[in-house]
């Protein structure tokens, strides 16, 4: 078949192209810089010409965009979209009902909750991983020392300057209090999040005011959902990991590889960034710990960070979330931790049994081969979008 690309910035671009190229289609590839916007007449136009000049059977991106699915709509062409990122308000636009489209999300939680709407074009499906990749890179010169650690946790800590709960400066003592009583208690929580159920009109209209989300009426999404994921998901996330990351380093040397050079805690190096494709696989493969923690708007499924842990080889250890436990076994692919106090004791029992971690990182990557590869996964999409084939 052939297959248009949508081209952003976006991660897995070069394992889902080769996954494509490997299953004998066709691709091309689209990009315009209006591709996020919810509206724009030069979008469409460049879309529509290029559609004409490049017949396909289907367009595929990471992450929905109703741009693009009115445009697949328009041009009559299927619409396949695999969901990474959450929260993704493009999801709650009124063009996800459109019969060009196939989102497949990796939040059960949240495709139960679309689907439960009557919404019938979102699939539920865990996140594709390459599980060769590391094998490739470990050829090529690197610096074993840099990457090696006890412990490593990469990614934000979201208390960047996009954290919006930080900008809400004029609320009342009453709605701050109430909003840090309520993530206090979701702190101690793993694997169901509950915020949204707690944000009562008075406390959104006081957030509301003090800072104002343009998520445009476009869509069904509804102010606990902005809010809740946001606003809290993103704080509550911000406390979650440096709570976590400061106690591990109280006893166990930790690496963090982030993109906020001033963070710093006792027995805690930050390392910097480090590239998706070209050194974080090192990271996964040489750390004795790989830590996931869950950014809370995720509410079920299992974030791309842990795939792509468990196809570098690495042995992963995270917080609950229940859609692991419909394709992985803990304790035997991965490690899951309830609290601080359990995250702490399986740390120290990992860390001095090398044979089983090592035995449980394997076992992780040979599922992903097995099971859960881009082409895999695409043979699963096609099976949907195309039975008759």
């Amino acid at each position: 078949m052939n297959v248009i690309f949508l081209d952003w910035p976006c991660f897995g671009r070069e394992d889902c192209v080769n996954a494509l190229k490997a299953l004998g289609h066709e691709v091309s590839f689209f990009f315009h810089e209006d591709y996020n916007m919810r509206k724009s007449a030069e979008f469409d136009a460049a879309f529509d010409t290029y559609l004409q000049n490049h017949p396909a059977d289907f367009l595929f991106s990471f992450n929905f965009y109703p741009l693009v699915s009115e445009g697949c709509k328009r041009n009559q062409i299927k619409y396949i979209s695999i969901v990474y990122d959450a929260p993704l308000v493009a999801l709650y636009s009124y063009t996800i009902v459109y019969p060009c489209n196939y989102v497949f999300l990796f939040d059960k939680t949240q495709y139960l909750e679309l689907y439960n709407l009557g919404i019938r074009t979102v699939y539920y499906m865990p996140l594709p991983g390459n599980a060769d990749k590391i094998t490739e890179l470990l050829q090529l010169p690197h610096d074993r020392d840099f990457y090696a650690s006890d412990i490593s946790f990469v990614g934000s800590l979201y208390n960047e300057d996009h954290n919006f709960f930080d900008r809400l400066t004029d609320i009342t003592d009453y709605t701050r209090g109430y909003l840090e009583a309520i993530m206090e208690a979701q702190l101690r929580v793993y694997g169901y999040y509950f915020i949204e159920e707690v944000l009562p009109k008075r406390i959104l209209d006081d957030m509301k005011n003090s800072l104002l989300y343009e998520a445009g009426n476009t869509g069904i999404q509804t102010d606990e959902y902005i809010y809740g994921s946001y606003f809290l998901g993103r704080k509550i996330t911000e406390l979650d990991r440096i709570r976590t990351i400061k106690a591990l380093g109280e006893e166990f040397p930790v690496k963090l590889f982030t993109r906020n050079p001033d963070f710093s805690l006792p027995g805690v190096t930050n390392m910097g960034t480090v590239d998706y494709n070209l050194q974080m696989p090192y990271v996964f493969y040489y750390s004795k710990i790989n830590l996931n923690i869950t950014l809370r708007s995720i509410k079920s499924g299992m974030p791309l960070r842990a795939i792509d842990i468990m196809s570098n080889g690495g042995f992963l250890m995270t917080n609950y979330q229940a859609d692991f436990l419909d394709f992985f076994v803990p304790d035997e692919d991965f490690v899951y931790y309830t609290d601080l106090a359990d995250l702490k004791e399986k740390v120290r029992y990992y860390l001095s049994h090398e044979e089983e971690r090592a035995r449980i990182a394997k076992n992780g990557q040979e599922k992903i081969r097995k099971f859960h590869s881009f082409e895999q996964h695409f043979r699963e999409i096609f099976a949907v979008v195309f039975p008759e084939t």
